[in-house]
């Protein structure tokens, strides 16, 4: 399970997030692309948008259910 207090700096600030628990698989990236990017250094994915309609919603719902390190969370601030 993600845990906010332990989320990337470059998260846009929002419900959702990730953690340093990633592992820069990817699987987010491709359920989400307008919403979560590549990190600047290629190590990690970040929340570069909060979902702004129903559309990216489910593609969010979709990344966190395929992540298989829980590190996409949404009870961010």
């Amino acid at each position: 399970m993600a845990d906010k207090n332990d989320r990337w700096e470059d998260n846009v600030a929002g419900k959702y997030y990730i953690d340093k628990s990633c592992t820069f698989c990817m699987v987010c990236m491709d359920e989400a692309p307008n919403n979560i990017a590549e990190s600047d250094d290629g190590d990690h994915c970040y929340i570069s948008k909060q979902p702004e309609n129903a559309e990216e919603e489910e593609q969010m719902k979709a990344a966190m259910e395929g992540c298989p390190t829980e590190s996409l969370g949404e009870d961010g601030e």
